[in-house]
């Protein structure tokens, strides 16, 4: 299949455009930079809030994903709200030239204050502009889409591990501390049990999620499996043998941060097992 995939010269974009490349499909990468796109992948330097006849300039793709965001891990910058309207329109005009598949890549961040797991019915409470620009857009392309003929995905992320430097997650921010001969990273109580998943599971799950058409709407790209946040730290460094210690209680807790956080993975396995591990083979009908 020809997938587009916006943000492909990000952290989780590059790693997802080398993914699909790998499986077999044509890859159409969507930045304004590419020193970390796969050569492999055609690709296109577009503005997707401004350019026009983008679905044509990208040679009529199969699927669209659209990773780009600003800011990620700045919950309140203003440009959340800013951008929303634009990740809207590029989305919608996307639709309205006929592309049969689109994923879109959320937050856990749209839910707010939450104990326990999430699925695609638990109510909304945002408390970030980040997690409220998400649900508004999430909330505005499922209205668009209920009456058109499109397989949409709404991909809700959770945590990533990965051992890139390029990550602003707390593990990239580990390793940077390390590469830079600190002895202590700061952290929070570390007893928050949050749902993590791998970089590379991530992509794979985005990949067999984008390329089907049986499984829509809200979809979890979890791991189901909710774990404190200091023992996943500490394995991580264990694993990698980092010459890093935590310095526990170095600063609060956040005020929207629950014990207790994670994602139904119901919806996710169902795809997994569909695919049969092996993405090449999952075809969108219709």
């Amino acid at each position: 299949m020809k997938i587009a995939v916006t943000g492909a010269n990000g952290y989780i974009g590059a790693h997802l455009v080398k993914k699909c490349l790998d499986f077999g499909h044509s890859v159409v990468a969507v930045d304004l930079a590419n020193e970390y796109i796969d050569k492999r992948a055609e690709y296109i330097n577009a503005d997707i809030f401004n350019d026009e006849n983008l679905y044509q300039k990208f040679g009529s793709p199969d699927v669209l994903i659209h990773l780009a965001w600003k800011n990620g891990f700045i919950h309140n910058a203003p440009s959340h709200l800013e951008d929303l309207y634009a990740h809207y329109k590029f989305v919608t005009d996307m639709i309205d030239n006929n592309i049969k598949n689109v994923s879109v890549l959320g937050t856990m961040h749209e839910v707010g204050y939450h104990v326990g797991a999430i699925d695609e019915n638990t109510p909304c409470n945002p408390l970030s502009l980040y997690g409220i620009s998400k649900n508004a857009l999430r909330q505005s392309l499922m209205y668009y889409v209920s009456n058109k003929e499109v397989n949409f995905h709404w991909l809700r992320g959770f945590y990533i591990i990965g051992d890139d430097m390029r990550s602003n997650s707390i593990f990239g921010k580990i390793m940077r501390k390390v590469k830079a001969g600190e002895k202590t990273f700061p952290l929070n109580s570390g007893k928050i049990k949050y749902d993590f998943i791998s970089l590379d599971d991530l992509c794979t799950q985005i990949l067999a999620t984008s390329v089907q058409g049986e499984v829509n709407g809200i979809i979890n790209m979890c791991s189901g499996k909710p774990v404190p946040l200091g023992e996943r730290v500490e394995q991580f460094i264990s694993d990698n043998n980092l010459d890093i210690s935590l310095e526990y209680n170095a600063f609060p807790d956040r005020p929207y941060d629950s014990p207790i956080i994670y994602g139904d993975a119901s919806k996710i396995k169902a795809i997994i097992d569909k695919s049969n591990n092996n993405l090449s083979i999952c075809n969108i009908d219709g």
